[in-house]
């Protein structure tokens, strides 16, 4: 099914965009509303994904391992954020506004994506145990709270389980050839 979206992306398909705008807009609009954003910024960024992927589509051939909705909002959010860094990085004086310009913009979001996926895609070829304890890790629960939602005796022992995890997740990113493109 991701497969058909992205194919209608390509092709242009107005029935299948349609429908994508009315279960994904929302969303994104609560999204971006709730992140220093408005209507508009709300209405480009969604209007940026879908031509990103469209492009990525057509060009690379991706494939999506989660679902349409969950892979757009992503890219929705990947995209916001860059833009809110790139308002902290432009510099206001009385005669000089510089700003950052969309095509590097947008070629900095694309690498942004292609990291996540990679990163996604390498945590998946970790052991049960381990995805588990990173994720846990990665949501920013405390040592102790792992302790209690996992089988480890004491947060010295989980301190070490998530350095070991987190160790091997980043060789296995590292040794992926795709990496030296994206650092």
């Amino acid at each position: 099914m991701e497969e058909s979206f992205l194919n209608a992306l390509v092709k242009g398909d107005s029935k299948t965009i349609a429908k994508i705008y009315e279960t994904n807009f929302y969303l994104v609009r609560k999204f971006i509303l709730q992140n220093k954003g408005n209507e508009q910024d709300a209405e480009d960024i969604f209007q940026k994904a879908l031509l990103q992927i469209s492009v990525r589509h057509r060009k690379e051939g991706i494939s999506i391992n989660s679902s349409f909705d969950a892979y757009f909002f992503t890219v929705c959010k990947n995209l916001w954020r860059r833009e809110l860094n790139s308002y902290k990085k432009r510099v206001t004086n009385k005669e000089f506004v510089e700003l950052v310009s969309d095509y590097r913009d947008n070629s900095l979001a694309l690498i942004e994506q292609k990291r996540q996926e990679l990163f996604v895609e390498k945590l998946n070829e970790i052991s049960t145990n381990c995805k588990e304890i990173l994720n846990l890790f990665f949501a920013r629960m405390p040592y102790s709270e792992i302790v209690e939602n996992t089988e480890y005796n004491s947060e010295s022992v989980v301190r070490q389980r998530v350095f070991k995890c987190k160790k091997k997740l980043t060789e296995l990113i590292k040794n992926d050839i795709r990496f030296r493109s994206l650092i």
